[in-house]
């Protein structure tokens, strides 16, 4: 560390886990640099709402610098990291000089995984940013239009949508896309027979939420089938084009939409360490969350491959990005608190191992139904579920304005079925002209 400047901390990518070490270190002697592709930090359990219209972009999205304001040890880059050198411990960025460290925390994030299946890339819409939130809900409002004044695209499949992907992500965005068509387009487009659009969720697994418990499972596809989702299990997606969606039972569907929801990988960041990488792309790291040859970095969230206390690799969810974070913290805490002779000596009083604590899982799978699994055992369903989820969600979102839009916009939606989200501005319409998703650098947040 050059002499002159305090112990510095750079923390790449502003998603659960990065704000949670960044957060942790405000009382710390460090000086935190925070970097982002974006500037702003995107909660993406409710990215889904966004591409189903129920919320605007900037309900799921916070200032960085904004969180931060009153921080005085934190600085924001709005950058994306290109080159780590691992050795000079420096990071090349794609905007402004190079970045040296002293301690680096990779928060990167993970990144939608195609499983090399033909087409996903140039026709899918993944849902991991927010852009591509906006992509999906763009692309089907905009088939709305079309088919508007082309009618005989509805026999074509222009408005059925194909979700892959049986996890929360694809439960909910087919809960929510069921919604959106019949509760608000249906009544928009009068003229048009909605109800022939098929939203067909696909899962390669024997059942959907494959996390969660078989009667969690069962109620899942229980209520999507009620309201109107087709719900096929056992069977994958083998190719996409722009109009078809092939099966692995051979069936070929006619849909202009597909949802990719059938999992992540790590931050193309990793491959660029040069470092030893599980079979997921995730980073090795040891039981404190460091690098094995590099103790100054540390691996958190979606792009560590930790464990917990039976081996078993951490899921990619905001839980484990939250608590490493926040375990990260404490470690450069003790660190140099040992330096300067605070605590005892040796290697145990500066390396504690991650403990994970599994707080449960949640989905909501529609309207005054959702489902909640805790450790314990416990198991909340329906509408108490439902209040569990919406409550849970409200605590975490960042921001008390964000709060206060999500829960205003909320209460509106349920008592109306009005979603105002659904414009499309004419940038947007020339964008959706082509059938395509906007394509984007890919984002360090989780």
């Amino acid at each position: 560390m050059p002499s002159g400047r305090r112990h510095r901390v750079v923390v790449v990518g502003a998603g659960f886990g990065g704000l949670a070490i960044t957060k942790g270190l405000r009382d710390a002697p460090v000086d935190v640099v925070l970097v982002d592709a974006n500037n702003f930090h995107t909660f993406q359990p409710l990215l889904y709402q966004v591409a189903t219209a129920g919320l605007d972009d900037e309900n799921v999205a916070y200032a960085v610098r904004g969180i931060f304001r009153r921080q005085r040890n934190v600085a924001v880059r709005m950058a994306r990291v290109t080159d780590i050198d691992l050795d000079r411990q420096c990071l090349s960025l794609d905007r402004g000089q190079p970045l040296d460290y002293d301690t680096l925390v990779l928060a990167a994030g993970a990144v939608s995984n195609d499983f090399g299946v033909p087409g996903v890339t140039e026709h899918g819409f993944p849902l991991k940013s927010l852009d591509q939130a906006l992509d999906l809900r763009t692309h089907v409002l905009d088939r709305f239009e079309q088919v508007a004044v082309r009618p005989e695209l509805l026999g074509d499949g222009a408005l059925d949508v194909v979700i892959c992907g049986g996890g929360p992500t694809g439960v909910e965005t087919a809960g929510g896309l069921m919604e959106l068509y019949e509760r608000v387009l249906e009544p928009d487009f009068r003229d048009l027979p909605v109800r022939r659009a098929r939203i067909v969720l696909v899962e390669a697994g024997p059942r959907l939420l494959p996390g969660f418990s078989e009667q969690s499972s069962t109620r899942a596809a229980d209520t999507l089938s009620e309201l109107g989702v087709e719900v096929r299990c056992g069977v994958g997606v083998t190719r996409v084009e722009p109009t078809r969606v092939h099966l692995s039972d051979g069936t070929v569907m006619a849909a202009h939409t597909l949802v990719w929801a059938a999992g992540v990988k790590a931050s193309p960041l990793a491959e660029a360490l040069g470092v030893p990488l599980d079979r997921g792309g995730r980073v090795v790291v040891t039981d404190d969350l460091s690098l094995p040859d590099h103790p100054e970095v540390f691996a958190i969230g979606d792009i560590a491959a930790a464990r917990d206390v039976q081996g078993e690799l951490l899921p990619q969810v905001a839980q484990p990005a939250i608590q490493g974070g926040r375990h990260v913290a404490r470690q450069i805490t003790r660190r140099l608190a040992a330096a300067a002779g605070a605590v005892g000596n040796g290697a145990d009083a500066t390396s504690e191992p991650f403990r994970y604590v599994d707080k449960g899982s949640m989905a909501t799978i529609g309207r005054n139904d959702a489902v909640a699994e805790f450790p314990s055992g416990r198991r909340l369903s329906g509408f108490i579920g439902w209040i569990a989820w919406l409550a849970l969600h409200l605590v975490y979102l960042m921001g008390f304005r964000n709060r206060a839009n999500v829960f205003v916009n909320w209460s509106w939606n349920y008592l109306t079925y009005d979603h105002g989200s659904r414009i499309l501005a004419e940038w947007d319409r020339s964008r959706a002209s082509d059938q395509r998703p906007r394509r984007r650098r890919y984002q360090l947040s989780e």
